[in-house]
């Protein structure tokens, strides 16, 4: 999606802070926002592609200036509003209630089967690739360029490699096309490739660095063939 979500390659956001010994949850909360994650999907709420299309429809602002737990929260919240598993109303008195009250023992739930699930995402993931009788379009070794146009809705085009040429290094076969899945649709599988991409290619010959390249995964109608006539 086009906005300030797609942050890849973008300036000014100042350098990556990593600290020693870095918690894995900084809040009690985040730990169930993290299961959040899986329960939904089991509940069949969102997928792995709406769920981001979801934290894209955030306001702008409360996107720049909120945590990652609760971009997931956010996703979690409007999610079940829409599919009516979560009244609006009640989640404002509630919430109200253990701001009251924030020693409030909080509700609690048997669902050994709903657990078994959530342990199984969280440390196998969900698988993405699908069936398909497409043939591939391009091999190993093909120079290609992803498309320039901005697209509507989600996508996983980001800006920094639209229009940029590369070359394919690996070959997947085919997977969820989230552009397909991410805006309402069926899963529509594409095929999936790795394409590397020189830093100047990608940042300009001033400022890319000579020495350095990314690795990038495009679905196949991102890509089209440089033949040797386009070179010239």
């Amino acid at each position: 999606m086009n906005g300030v979500f797609d942050l890849g390659g973008t300036d000014g956001l100042g350098p990556v802070v990593t600290e020693d010994d870095e918690p894995v949850f900084r809040a009690e909360w985040e730990k169930i926002a993290f299961s959040l994650f899986a329960s939904c999907f089991r509940a069949g709420l969102f997928n792995i592609d709406s769920f981001r299309h979801g934290i894209e429809q955030m306001d702008p602002a409360e996107y720049l200036l909120s945590n990652y737990y609760e971009h997931w929260a956010h996703v979690a919240e409007h999610s079940g509003e829409k599919a009516g598993v979560i009244d609006p109303a009640e989640l404002d008195r509630l919430t109200q209630f253990y701001l009251d009250n924030p020693d409030a023992p909080l509700p609690q739930r048997e669902d050994p089967e709903l657990l078994a699930f959530v342990d199984a995402a969280v440390t196998g993931g969900a698988p993405a690739a699908r069936e398909s009788d497409k043939v591939a379009v391009f091999s190993v070794g093909d120079t290609v360029t992803v498309a320039a146009d901005s697209p509507t809705g989600h996508t996983r085009r980001a800006r920094y490699v639209r229009g940029r040429t590369g070359v394919i290094t690996g070959a997947h076969g085919t997977f969820i096309y989230p552009d397909s899945a991410g805006n309402g649709g069926p899963d529509a599988p594409e095929h999936l490739y790795t394409v590397r991409f020189t830093a100047r290619e990608l940042w300009g010959e001033e400022t890319g660095d000579p020495n350095s390249v990314v690795y990038f995964d495009v679905w196949e109608p991102y890509l089209t063939l440089v033949t040797t006539e386009t070179k010239e």
